[in-house]
């Protein structure tokens, strides 16, 4: 039995249609599981969370739910209570913190968790190129470039600071043109 053209389409499409719905069906159950986390969490309330962990938990679920301003606060109450945590755990609080001022637009404030992330973690790449982007932001050009420099120092082959750091090139080499001035409008 031959298939025809038509069943051939419709065959493929059937996949198609299969593969889609597997890939929804997945990204459902993670944001659901995520809500369920959220909401887990917020029957429980921020004064009843003690762990660092937890609250850190707490805070990367509100940062995924782009509520900015609560995740600070609960990263904010995560520094407080994080003395016996390790270093590298420290250095992630921090850096979530500052991602989440960042977010609002506080780049200082973001800054100075990054920095602290950095003094907890020195290799820390992710904090790294965090503070470089802030300092952008603050229009620090050179700082930002020389932040950029350091990660590259440390991960030669990491994809955003080789990114960053051209774009910085080029804009600190621009020069404009200072061609013929009679020509033109």
């Amino acid at each position: 039995m031959e298939i025809s053209s038509f069943q051939s389409y419709l065959i493929i499409l059937f996949i198609v249609l299969v593969i889609i719905s597997i890939f929804v069906f997945r990204q459902f159950l993670r944001t659901r599981k995520e809500e369920l986390n959220l909401v887990k969490f917020e029957q429980k309330g921020l004064n009843s969370l003690t762990k660092a962990s937890e609250l850190y938990e707490f805070g990367s679920i509100q940062i995924k739910k782009r509520l900015y301003t609560e995740a600070s606060k609960t990263f904010l109450k995560a520094v407080e209570s994080y003395d016996n945590e390790s270093d590298e755990a420290k250095a992630i609080i921090e850096n979530a913190l500052g991602f989440s001022y960042a977010a609002q637009n506080e780049f200082k404030k973001a800054i100075k968790h990054y920095n602290s992330a950095i003094k907890s973690l020195p290799g820390y790449t992710v904090a790294l190129n965090n503070l470089a982007s802030a300092q952008q932001r603050l229009l620090e050009y050179d700082l930002a470039y020389a932040t950029y420099k350091k990660v590259l120092i440390i991960d030669p082959n990491n994809k955003t600071a080789i990114k960053k750091s051209k774009e910085l090139e080029k804009r600190n080499n621009y020069t404009p043109f200072k061609g013929i001035k009679d020509k033109g409008f």
